[in-house]
């Protein structure tokens, strides 16, 4: 009742909300302290959606910036048939737009409220767990938060990873090659978290898994106390006590699991050649991103995604061939923003705009490189560098801090589109700035799509005037 009357505050009657032409704003699913999340329909489609709206002003005030920019990155490398799916970012001038995968099963956690899970039950969501959080890991991603409440049920029972706010990727790590955040939920987290040291996020999620296994199966934590401390106690010398209906199966695998010591832990390999997990095992074909770099060398048509190349900003003479027929499918926070409708969020968390350094093209990759090498003849730079759809120029003159050298690199962000982002690698920042600003946009302009930062104030202006908002 009162999300019903939430909802038509919001929304009083009033025409249909269309949202960038494309989606249909509805009724009010659920309100959080940052976000309001809201039924949608694609016109299109007519697939059901939920759509998450964020306010740039609450999230810029708290420093949720940077958690936004990740998830965002996180929820598109992670595509798989048991994690919520992300299917589209927009913003406007003042909100940020999540459209959602509607799953309309609810958490978990109620079920597991309810009582312990038969187990043939528990083990079917412990397989499409597993299956989730192992893919996060192919691509560098982990979670971070595994609990009962971030796994929801879709309309088939089947389970869905959600929340991805606290996961991390290969660049939160420190020079240790470890992370070194502490978070996640006190009852769950792995005791190498706790411990304010360094920890492989991959294996503490492990140990996650292997306490939401507990609860399912026992339908209550394994080291709850009613005082934190003894349950941090607990945690530190992993000790529980089965209930009597646990099977002997289930308890040695879990045993397998919750060891302190994560060099000692199971992996998920071997969790999943374990034989209480492989009876009725079905596991789903990971959804693979596409257009990346790295090729399986047993089947070569399989692309997976990958987590970017590394980046040298020396200057080299030499020049290889493509060993790839497309550019890398780019996963960073404003080429994933900028596939929303020509709209580039990156300048939403920031007070100045950049200097246009970065634009799409619907060329092909061929072409743009072609171009690219004629525009640096052109401009007076000489190419030092080309390999993997990228080149490095140096200028022929020399600036206020030596020669101007910058690089060019291909993305695809789309099957049609293509993204070229320029880097500066030595030099004055001010002349790379006018060579971005003067030399380039002229001279790349029969090319070019849009550049970064472009918007189309009258569908701004549109979208802004919504009234659910």
């Amino acid at each position: 009742m009162q999300e019903q009357e939430l909802g038509q505050q919001l929304c009083p009657k009033s025409p249909r909300n269309i949202l960038f032409d494309k989606y249909e704003m509805g009724r009010l699913l659920g309100l959080g302290t940052f976000a309001k999340v809201y039924h949608g329909r694609n016109l299109i489609t007519n697939e059901s959606v939920a759509i998450k709206v964020i306010n740039k002003d609450h999230i810029k005030n708290e420093g949720l910036m940077e958690q936004i920019q990740r998830e965002i990155c996180i929820m598109h490398l992670v595509r798989h048939p048991h994690i919520v799916e992300l299917k589209e970012v927009m913003a406007t001038k003042t909100k940020i737009f999540f459209v959602m995968e509607h799953v309309t099963g609810g958490e978990l956690f109620n079920k597991v409220f309810e009582g312990k899970l038969k187990e043939d039950v528990a083990r079917k969501y412990f397989q499409q767990l597993v299956s989730a959080i192992e893919f996060c890991h192919s691509r560098g991603v982990s979670h971070r938060d595994l609990k009962p409440e971030n796994l929801l049920l879709d309309k088939n029972g089947d389970l869905k990873v959600s929340d991805f706010r606290l996961s991390a990727l290969p660049e939160h790590h420190w020079s240790d090659g470890m992370l070194h955040t502490q978070c996640g939920t006190p009852a769950y987290v792995a005791p190498e978290i706790l411990r304010k040291k360094g920890y492989d996020g991959a294996k503490a999620d492990i140990w996650s898994c292997g306490v939401v296994l507990f609860v399912f199966l026992a339908g209550y934590l394994p080291f709850l106390d009613e005082n934190v401390m003894r349950t941090y106690t607990k945690v530190f010398k992993a000790e529980y006590e089965f209930p009597p209906w646990i099977s002997g199966e289930a308890r040695l695998l879990i045993k397998k699991v919750l060891v302190v010591d994560p060099e000692k832990r199971i992996s998920f390999q071997e969790i999943m050649r374990d034989p209480w997990f492989q009876k009725g095992s079905n596991f789903p074909r990971p959804i693979g991103v596409p257009n990346s770099i790295e090729n399986d060398q047993n089947k070569k048509d399989d692309r997976i995604g990958n987590l970017g190349r590394s980046r040298s900003g020396s200057i080299t003479t030499s020049t290889t061939k493509y060993s790839s027929s497309s550019p890398p499918f780019f996963n960073a926070f404003e080429l994933i923003s900028s596939m929303s409708s020509g709209f580039d969020l990156s300048n939403m968390f920031e007070d100045k705009r950049k200097s246009g350094s970065m634009f799409t093209s619907k060329c092909s990759a061929s072409a743009i490189m072609a171009k690219l090498r004629v525009v640096a003849e052109r401009l007076n730079f000489r190419v030092v560098s080309e390999k993997e759809f990228k080149v490095k120029l140096q200028g022929k003159k020399e600036g206020r801090k030596g020669k101007l050298a910058v690089s060019a690199e291909l993305f695809q962000v789309a099957t049609e589109v293509e993204v070229v982002k320029f880097s500066k690698l030595a030099g004055d920042t001010l002349e790379y700035t006018k060579f971005c600003e003067e030399d380039v946009r002229p001279a790349l302009k029969d090319i070019v799509w849009t550049w970064q930062g472009e918007e189309n104030e009258c569908e701004l202006n549109k979208v802004e005037n919504l009234n659910c908002y």
